[in-house]
């Protein structure tokens, strides 16, 4: 009979001291695991955030995509970290990084010169800059509807973005009149223009239509590269794998899913890759002045 009494005072005990141990937990639950957080033994991915600029016209499909999908090989290397890509537009990137808001990896056309203060250097160069490396290249094409390059006749020089065609136009001994890209495209298709000194995105085109087109390919110039840098110090390994992805044989293989050429090949003459807007300008205007073909190079870097 005492057992039993004894049992049930120590039974009203305990629930009576349960809401104390229960406060007690939660308390010490919170204060080394704050709400938002992991505990210590918590696995959790590390996060690169890659930003995509286009400044000039591509072949087909997107370059943001393709990113993504070497995001894919990347994660496959460096099985603990995330690569977000996103694309951005010039003036949003501009302004995002005014405001501090920096990306780990950047990929961008010429002209983007905004990002020279926030990128690193990389262990190669390329036209004699060391902080941003070419991913992907295009290419300054001159097709005609015959075999006939030599006839005298009005050529369209098509304009896609902020590429500078009429660089181009010069170091090829090539006259003709800037046009809008798609515009170039039509008015060579109807006749308006004999010739159109085009890119990628116009073999593209040529191709998706079954138009057949002689061509005459123009190596002198070449301002049609997508670049990448990184911008992150303590991210900086695992920029380098998703780098070291996009750049292998693998990869750059693939290129021609969206209508662009592998890095190695890459010759001539460039702008170069933080190119501000008074140089671009310097350039055209050398393109369009006398002796364009001999003052221009004055202006650019050798690949």
């Amino acid at each position: 009979m005492k057992g039993t009494v004894r049992r049930k005072a120590a039974a009203a005990a305990l629930l009576r001291a349960l809401p104390f141990v229960l406060l007690s937990a939660a308390f010490v639950t919170v204060v080394l695991y704050p709400r938002g957080t992991q505990s210590p033994d918590a696995d959790a991915a590390r996060v690169v955030r890659i930003w995509n600029i286009d400044t000039f016209e591509g072949g087909k499909g997107s370059r943001t995509a393709f990113l993504k999908r070497t995001a894919s090989v990347a994660e496959a290397r460096n099985g603990d970290v995330l690569y977000l890509i996103s694309s951005q537009t010039r003036e949003g990137a501009q302004r995002a990084l005014s405001q501090g808001d920096v990306p780990d990896i950047l990929s961008f056309g010429p002209g983007f010169s905004a990002a020279a203060p926030y990128c690193l250097p990389l262990g190669s160069a390329f036209a004699g800059e060391r902080r941003a490396v070419p991913w992907c290249r295009g290419q300054y094409v001159l097709f005609s509807l015959s075999e006939n390059f030599t006839q005298p006749s009005q050529t369209a020089l098509s304009v896609g973005g902020d590429n500078l065609t009429c660089a181009a136009a010069a170091l090829a001994g090539v006259d003709g009149t800037e046009i809008q890209s798609m515009t170039a495209y039509l008015g060579f298709l109807d006749g308006t223009y004999r010739y159109l000194l085009g890119t990628q995105r116009d073999i593209c085109r040529f191709a998706a239509r079954g138009v057949s087109v002689y061509t005459r390919e123009l190596p002198a110039f070449c301002d049609l590269y997508q670049y990448v840098a990184v911008l992150s110090e303590h991210a900086y390994d695992d920029c380098m794998v998703f780098l070291n992805a996009l750049l292998s044989e693998e990869v750059q293989r693939s290129l021609d899913t969206i209508g662009m050429q592998p890095v190695a090949g890459a010759s001539g003459y460039t702008v170069g890759a933080f190119a501000d807007g008074s140089q671009l300008q310097a350039v055209r205007e050398a393109a369009h002045g006398e002796n364009a073909g001999k003052n221009i190079v004055k202006f650019l870097k050798t690949v």
